[in-house]
């Protein structure tokens, strides 16, 4: 069952009178469970997708369906609800997922209490989330005393706390070094594999593509490739791992072909394309450039 479907998703803003597309008509789908990787260089629309699943911004055109909520057709308490209960985030900076003057636990206990429901379960959830995130020796520390990636993981716990349906993951590495950034996405995978949370990390760095079974690639607005990562068994026994690279074909038979393959081949302006029976054969328009 998808958790996340987008369908033709366009989001247009207007500055000083010009309309930038960031989103050009993209198509995404997360099944529920998974954990995902975005992947995007800076002004490939990431960010504006995350703002859209996060229901701080509404998209221009096309539909966006998320836990079960329509975040194009919500109503303003409908999307405080969503906010709340179905979606939990965990952003970039370390010093917006923490409130400063709460310690690690109180911070978690904070969610549980605005939530309401029982008291008596909640220093239990408390103590069992962090120790999920491998943070419970810091229940009693505050955020100044943490490190980046320990924070990030304290975070992690918060966005959690709720157990939302979907946790999004806004740059969660951005301002890690590579040792905490391992800890923090590791993390991740382990509430993701845990709970079952269906889980989106937006990121432009790509290894953290080496972290989770898929890797979605957006460019100019869209989906472009997808690699999938799977675990085969040689005939001798021996395991490893296979990544393989997928165009993503939209609605209307779009795709975007990976610019190694196009700088590779030299393809450019036209392409030439012969069906066969199984397969359809890409080909660089070399008479066309003859004839020129």
């Amino acid at each position: 069952m998808s958790e996340i479907l987008c369908r033709g998703l366009v989001r247009i803003f207007a500055t000083d009178g010009v309309e930038v597309q960031a989103l050009q008509g993209l198509d995404l789908v997360v099944e529920r469970g998974d954990l995902v990787a975005v992947v995007g260089a800076s002004g490939s629309g990431k960010s504006t997708l995350l703002g859209i699943l996060s229901g701080l911004d509404t998209p221009t055109g096309g539909s966006a369906v998320v836990a079960g909520s329509d975040l194009a057709t919500m109503t303003r308490r409908e999307r405080v609800a969503y906010q709340r209960h179905a979606v939990g985030f965990v952003w970039q900076q370390t010093s917006r997922n923490l409130l400063p003057y709460l310690t690690a636990a109180q911070n978690v206990r904070l969610v549980l209490d605005l939530a309401g429901g029982r008291r008596d379960g909640r220093e239990g959830r408390t103590r069992e989330l962090l120790d999920l995130l491998g943070v419970a020796g810091l229940a009693d520390r505050f955020p100044a005393e943490m490190s980046g990636g320990q924070q990030q993981r304290v975070a992690i716990a918060v966005a959690v706390a709720n157990a939302p349906r979907v946790l999004l993951a806004d740059e969660p590495t951005g301002e890690l070094d590579e040792a905490a950034s391992v800890d923090v996405l590791e993390a991740l995978r382990a509430v993701n594999a845990a709970t079952g949370v269906t889980t989106l990390i937006v990121t432009h760095d790509p290894t953290v593509s080496e972290h989770v079974a898929r890797t979605v690639q957006i460019r100019d607005g869209r989906t472009s490739t997808e690699v999938l990562r799977r675990r085969a068994t040689d005939a001798d026994g021996t395991e490893r791992h296979v990544a393989e690279e997928f165009a993503v074909l939209d609605r209307v038979g779009r795709l975007q072909l990976p610019h190694d393959v196009v700088e590779a081949l030299d393809l450019r302006d036209r392409v030439r394309l012969t069906l066969q029976p199984d397969h359809v054969q890409v080909r660089p328009d070399t008479e066309h450039e003859e004839e020129g």
